[in-house]
């Protein structure tokens, strides 16, 4: 590169005028789980590509060398054209930034240690060179820093000319300068602080393999199985049935003798001494060769074995006490014989591994210290448990062993020579591991399977010592010498020599036998209105089943009628919280946009995925444009609902029609349409013996029935809901139609779906923010949180219903700021041909609008729409708003509040007493200047 200016310029134009905006970070997300983009979970930056738009790779000369020089293991990307060579292939043929930091990132990660492949680049409709960069994670974590170092190593490679990122910190905070060296070291440090241990990632693979739910729980390794009821908890290996005794039992190592030596185990006899001449004098007693170990200890920490004289007996004492807990320290007797490790699960031997110490063979040139560090050398070994082996360190103990055989970690062995360097054989110390659990005999596995029940442990890591494990120790003497809880089970998962046992298969049976379920049905509901009320419905007819139900909704999270968190509630958090309540039996979710663009579901698959309606809501953010971009969001629902599973469409509605192509599990329609006017695809439906749930015409809202198998039965008339008003609320019989659908895809009867929405009242205890009607003031009040054109739209046809029972009709509406212009006004429009007099307010929270810009846009949809300036007026605050439209109202008028704070609007309407000053005044007096 002799001249960089020739960097500058659009694309062909080499001359043309500089382009100056570095690329940037615009913002980023996580995906846990389903998202818009892909089923799998992903980091998404979005990235602002800025002159860098203008030189895919092709165009920057040696970049795509430098890269590959670098990270060699590109090559094996398939990417579109899937196969080995292909990212390669685009690199070379030209490809944008924001793809080639996809792929290093996911390159980065497989060289820390997590392989990952699978990412998307996807361009930002409208928003020319702005993409966002997905690509797959192991932990969140790693994820976003692999993130943050592919976007500077990207850039490092890059001209000075077109080199710069700004915002880099919103993708992940690190300090210090780029080093891509540094910064693989982190990757990796953070990979080993953030992963499952072997023993964990076993049984985490286990369940998936089984399609149990595994939720994390901490930043360690305690881990839920399953969901709700079902659920099972774990860590590591010890679980949710663990016994707090047993362990507690199995901690004393002096009980656990006792109390296996009084039931016929064959155990080494032994004393338990605080100080050191009492060990010595011990020892007399007992006669050479002894083991000392800390009363309360574990993983062979503090252990000594093969005690020969008083010297060494002293050496032990004091490495047991450094390790003690308390000051106990147990002196015994030292079987002879191999150290085996017999794992036992569920009452059942599952594996048998002979654990061999850490040891070099010598080559009669290098010295043992450089032996251990060629051993170390394999791949397979690593620091603590964070791989199958541990690496060898020379310490005291290390030392005081080979001084037994006059040798030092200097000495040369020769060639050929095995140097054991401890006696204890524990794999965190640096041993090894070969299989034996064919090998053992009848008799030693009987003993090690008593011995693990007599302690009381579900999982239990049995310490035998014995010649040889396949003659019976009744022969050979031996036995048992610790009983452990929490064994750890890398040596069995991945032994250094002989078959794997898969020992995670029989922990995950024992915790879901076959045939047991692990997850609680998921029903998940997602559209543009009703989803709070049908939510309410189903969680109401599901309650007359007798199930603990849990259920999501934008008033807050409800474990049956009690609310156990407030506020909005539809996102992957809430759905979380409920999937964690160990009462819950079934899961009902609304599903709200916000949380499905931000972060993707909280389950991998539902039992029943409802699509209630798609219209014109929330367009313009998060890259949603228009409603067929929103179909696409919400139509996430029913693609992860499960094969067995149901998806409940709206046939009234074109959008959530075209869905039906992408709908798995079978599909239940629902639709206000029965009768002559049935649309011809859902009688086609029918006719076929699909499943359907139709309102066919008639009095106060006509009749509600089911079609399924060629058969028509009766649910219930419309207007015998409470909540349709008599029928007049339209799409309140929708919100039961599709209710009824969602619960009896989960085989609920028809008597019992009768029975409840009998009993279902759009009342605020019941229904918070729904249709919510009060009548205590002379005048009647409705509360409903319609925030959208299709929402007034449907209330109107209420409030037009009503309008010969009442002499005038007032409004006080608004809608949240963050809607597009045409949006805001056309709500205005709708609600200009409604009601009577109109308050538009105004919340403070403007989410980004100047004060009063909301207000303005609604009064001029409401001129718009035909009605004049005088019957409008503008009030900044809800109360304040709410207050004025009260109190303009008379005797046998209406009064509509839209709120965004439901609770507190209607605890003032319920608690409104009328201001006599304040009904002298109009209205537009009452007017909050800005």
């Amino acid at each position: 590169m002799e001249n960089g200016s020739m960097f500058f310029g659009s694309k062909g134009d080499p001359g043309a005028q500089p382009l100056a905006t570095p690329m940037s970070v615009i913002e980023r997300g996580v995906y846990r789980g389903p998202h818009y983009y892909s089923h799998t979970p992903m980091i998404r930056i979005m990235l602002d590509l800025g002159r860098l738009e203008e030189w895919p790779s092709d165009r920057i000369p040696g970049f795509a060398d430098a890269l590959l020089e670098l990270l060699p293991g590109l090559d094996r990307h398939g990417c579109s054209y899937k196969r080995r060579g292909g990212f390669v292939r685009r690199l070379r043929e030209g490809t944008w930034i924001g793809h080639i930091v996809e792929h290093v990132a996911l390159e980065l990660q497989t060289l820390a240690g997590t392989r990952m492949t699978r990412g998307k680049t996807r361009s930002v409709k409208n928003r020319p060179g702005v993409y966002n960069v997905m690509f797959a994670y192991g932990e969140e974590e790693v994820g976003l820093l692999a993130g943050r170092t592919a976007l500077e190593l990207v850039n490092s490679l890059l001209p000075p000319e077109l080199q710069g990122i700004e915002n880099l910190n919103r993708v992940h905070e690190i300090e210090g300068a780029f080093d891509l060296g540094r910064r693989m070291d982190a990757l990796k440090r953070l990979v080993r602080r953030t992963s499952y241990g072997p023993t964990t990632q076993s049984i985490v693979d286990e369940a998936k393999r089984r399609g149990i739910p595994v939720m994390r729980l901490d930043a360690g390794s305690l881990l839920q199985l399953g969901h709700g009821k079902y659920q099972q908890r774990i860590r590591a290996s010890i679980t949710g049935q663990t016994s707090m005794v047993a362990v507690d039992a199995a901690g004393d190592k002096n009980f656990t003798k006792t109390l296996l030596g009084d039931s016929g185990i064959p155990v080494p006899k032994g004393v338990v001494v605080r100080n050191v001449e009492d060990a010595v004098r011990a020892a007399r007693r007992l006669r050479y060769p002894l083991v000392t170990k800390p009363l309360d200890g574990n993983h062979g920490r503090g252990v000594t074995i093969g005690i020969q004289n008083e010297d060494q007996l002293r050496f032990g004492f004091a490495e047991a006490q450094a390790q003690a807990k308390g000051r106990d320290i147990i002196v015994e007797q030292n079987f002879a014989g191999n150290d085996h490790r017999i794992l036992v699960i569920g009452g059942k031997l599952s594996a048998v591994a002979e654990r061999i110490p850490a040891h070099v063979v010598g080559d009669g040139v290098h010295s043992i210290r450089e032996l251990v560090q060629e051993v170390n050398r394999d791949p397979r070994r690593g620091e603590g448990h964070e791989k199958v082996m541990t690496k060898i360190k020379i310490d005291a103990h290390v030392t005081e062993y080979l001084g037994r055989s006059g040798l030092t970690p200097e000495s040369i062995p020769g060639a050929g020579q095995i140097v054991y360097l401890r006696a204890t054989a524990n794999l965190s110390t640096g041993g090894t591991a070969v299989d034996r659990t064919n090998e053992i005999h009848f008799d030693n596995a009987e003993i090690a399977r008593r011995a693990a029940m007599i302690i009381g442990l579900d999982i239990a890591g049995i310490d035998f010592i014995c010649p040889d494990i396949s003659k019976s120790v009744r022969e050979t003497g031996g036995g048992v010498i610790e009983v452990n809880a929490a064994p750890g089970f890398r040596m069995h998962i991945e032994p250094s020599e002989g078959a794997p046992r898969d020992v995670a298969r029989p922990v995950v049976e024992m915790l879901f036998p076959r045939g047991q379920r692990s997850r609680v049905p998921i029903l998940a509901i997602t559209g543009t209105n009703g989803k709070s009320t049908t939510g309410r419905m189903v969680k109401h007819i599901m309650r007359y089943t007798g199930c603990t139900v849990g259920l999501t909704s934008t008033s807050g999270v409800y474990i049956n009628d009690i609310l156990v968190s407030e506020g909005d509630a539809t996102g992957p958090r809430s759905a979380r919280l409920v999937l964690r309540d160990p009462t819950v039996e079934i899961a009902v979710l609304e599903t709200a946009r916000g949380g499905l663009l931000r972060e993707g579901l909280a389950f991998d698959e539902a039992d029943v995925g409802a699509v209630l309606n798609v219209s014109a809501d929330h367009l313009g953010l998060k890259g949603i444009e228009t409603v067929e971009d929103l179909a696409e969001v919400k139509s996430l629902i029913i693609e992860t609902v499960s094969r067995n599973g149901s998806s409940v469409l709206n046939a009234d509605d074109p959008l959530t029609v075209k869905m039906a192509r992408r709908a798995r599990g079978r599909i239940i329609w629902f639709s206000l349409n029965g009768g002559p006017d049935m649309a011809a695809f859902l009688r086609h439906h029918i006719e076929d013996g699909g499943t359907a749930i139709v309102r066919e015409p008639g009095h106060e809202g006509g009749t509600i029935v089911q079609y399924d198998r060629g058969v028509r039965d009766v649910i219930m008339k419309a207007g015998d809901i409470p909540a349709t008003l008599h029928g007049m609320a339209t799409f309140n019989i929708a919100n039961a139609l599709a209710a009824a659908a969602m619960c009896i895809a989960r085989g609920v009867s028809i008597l019992t779906i009768r029975a409840a929405l009998t009993n279902f009242r759009s009342s605020f205890e019941q229904n918070p923010g729904r249709l919510n009607v009060h009548d205590a003031h002379g005048f009647r009040v409705i509360v409903d949180y319609a925030h959208n054109a299709a929402g007034l739209e449907a209330l109107g046809e209420v409030v037009k219903g009503l309008r010969h029972r009442y002499k005038r009709s007032i409004g006080v509406l608004s809608i949240p700021g963050d809607r597009r212009d045409e949006d805001i006004r056309e709500l205005g429009r709708i609600a200009s041909g409604i009601f009577d007099e109109l308050f538009f307010l105004e919340d403070p929270a403007t989410r980004g609008r100047p004060r009063g810009e909301v207000m303005n846009l609604l009064q001029q949809g409401a001129i718009e729409g035909g009605m004049t300036g005088d019957r409008i007026h503008l009030i900044a605050g809800e109360a304040e708003a709410t207050a004025a439209g009260l109190h303009a109202a008379g005797p046998g008028e209406l009064v509509v509040v839209t709120p965004t704070e439901v609770d507190a609007t209607w605890q003032q309407v319920i608690s409104f007493e009328r201001i006599e000053s304040a009904t002298t005044k109009r209205p537009s007096q009452l007017v909050a200047a800005e």
